[in-house]
């Protein structure tokens, strides 16, 4: 089977996971359990573990892009698994906060408030338009199809680095508003 029509054969699931990552994340974000009538203390120490985990990610992504800037194919392949494996932690930190606690609210006011949503909404919107784009730039190069790895790459690379640096951004300025 050729690459093209193994990528093909992996495009139906990348599409799903696409799609239903995202739907998945916005419903359990407005369930929160203790509603519920679950009796969960609030996952409320989360956020600095999952915004550090964001800052993680960030790091590895540039060292893995250095990695195969120096050759290292298996550190650049290694370095890439293990900033999906951040991005997947964060996300299941990220629900669980919110599926026990309540939503903070920004309290900055005048400028810094449109540049905190601006960031923030930034940050969203990039984090569901990423999900192809890496899941796409990984199964190329797990299928050895690295002509066209390194041509989404380039996409990839700094859309996830936004991602997850504008991660602790948001982190950074909402943190004292956390109850």
């Amino acid at each position: 089977m050729s690459k093209l029509a193994q990528e093909r054969k992996y495009r139906k699931i990348i599409t799903g996971l696409s799609i239903i990552i995202p739907i998945a994340v916005a419903a359990l974000f407005g369930v929160n359990v203790r509603d519920l009538g679950f009796d969960v203390e609030p996952f409320t120490f989360l956020p600095p573990i999952y915004a550090s985990i964001n800052g993680l990610t960030a790091i590895v992504l540039i060292a893995a892009v250095l990695a195969i800037k120096n050759g290292n194919k298996k550190l650049h392949e290694q370095l890439n698994t293990l900033a999906i494996i951040c991005s997947l932690a964060f996300l299941l930190m990220y629900i669980a906060y919110h599926m026990t606690s309540d939503s903070t609210k920004f309290g900055g006011e005048g400028a810094i408030k449109f540049v905190y949503y601006f960031i923030l909404f930034t940050h969203i919107v990039l984090s569901i338009i990423v999900i192809p784009f890496v899941l796409t730039t990984y199964l190329r190069a797990k299928l050895g199809n690295f002509a066209q790895h390194k041509k989404i790459a380039k996409i990839t690379f700094p859309l996830w680095l936004y991602v997850a640096v504008t991660g602790v951004i948001v982190y950074i300025m909402i943190s004292p508003y956390y109850a």
